[in-house]
């Protein structure tokens, strides 16, 4: 098996462009053998800082899956009002314009490649619900716009994030997972199996929703029981106050173990819960997404040290298929 890696949360330039640190951490990433390919974030352009540097530093047979949330958390943080399911018209215009930025980024990605190297683009329903109104007539009239551009071949997927509840304050606090479910099944209904939409599960941001590790299994479930599960992304979470924070969507690493040597001891995503969900998979080697998306502390860490988060993270995924 080979899964999408979401890298950017794992760079060695976690603040400020080194091209030369970039590209020794991208050589390491090559050498990786389970990688099919990059869970890649847009925040406007192709790359956030140089388009000719990634171009000529990726490996030509990787896969690509677009993540919006970086760009979407950029914008809301200048206009509480951007996003696809606001309900305030000119901010979800400014995102179907973000949204239209990345549709060219991909055909130029695939344009350098010369094949449809992006599989799928994974977008989210900002806004942020304790600052601004949503709605899903609105996140509806954003999605058959999407529909109707050229997206090469990607698949457009709503990854979930945690969706805004009472009880304690939101990372994103976006629409609920039932509303987007409804949403894709309704216009999934009218299209036809080639252009239908899906879902992306992140393992953390369900337990940061739900306060409780059964939460990411839960949404699993619910979304496959909708035929909807396209994807699941493994990026941990806890209550412990480390370098990664308590309650925060910092991608911590799986928690350490005897099998886990480079992991974090406070992190709710133990092997066996990652485990657990694959199992909830009907077919998990099937999903069009399947990964982790890992952050690394301390900031200054190695890119040894680095790689080998990911090596060890990776590994629990491998050792669920050797074993079925």
């Amino acid at each position: 098996m080979k899964y999408t890696l979401g890298a950017y949360a794992a760079s060695p330039n976690h603040s400020g462009w080194s091209p030369e640190l970039e590209t020794a951490f991208y050589n390491e990433l090559k050498a990786l053998p389970n990688i099919k390919g990059l869970e890649h974030p847009f925040l406007g352009s192709l790359h956030q800082h140089d388009d000719n540097w990634f171009l000529a530093n990726i490996d030509a047979k990787w896969d690509y899956v677009f993540t919006c949330i970086p760009g979407i958390m950029n914008a809301l943080s200048q206009n509480p009002l951007f996003g696809i399911a606001s309900a305030d018209e000119a901010g979800r215009q400014a995102a179907l314009d973000f949204m239209q930025q990345a549709c060219v980024a991909i055909g130029k990605l695939n344009a350098h490649l010369g094949r449809q190297a992006v599989s799928a683009i994974m977008i989210q329903t900002a806004p942020a619900r304790h600052k601004a109104a949503a709605s899903k007539a609105a996140l509806l009239a954003s999605l058959q716009t999407l529909l109707s551009w050229d997206w090469q071949g990607a698949k457009i997927v709503i990854e979930h994030c945690d969706a805004y509840v009472a009880s304690h304050a939101p990372s994103k606090g976006f629409l609920a997972l039932t509303d987007e479910l409804a949403v894709l099944q309704q216009l999934n209904a009218t299209l036809p199996a080639p252009q239908q939409l899906g879902m992306v599960i992140n393992w953390g941001r369900s337990v940061f929703e739900t306060r409780t590790v059964a939460g990411a299994l839960e949404h699993i479930q619910a979304t496959q029981a909708a035929g909807l599960l396209s994807g699941v992304m493994f990026s941990g979470v806890s209550d412990h106050a480390s370098d990664y924070g308590a309650w925060r969507d910092s991608h911590q690493p799986p928690r350490s173990s005897e099998t886990v040597t480079h992991g974090e001891p406070g992190s709710w995503m133990t092997e066996q819960a990652m485990h657990d969900c694959l199992a909830a998979c009907t077919n998990p080697e099937a999903l069009l997404v399947l990964g982790a998306k890992i952050g690394i502390r301390p900031l200054d860490a190695t890119i040894e040290q680095r790689i080998g988060t990911i090596r060890d993270t990776l590994a629990i995924l491998d050792r669920y298929f050797k074993a079925i």
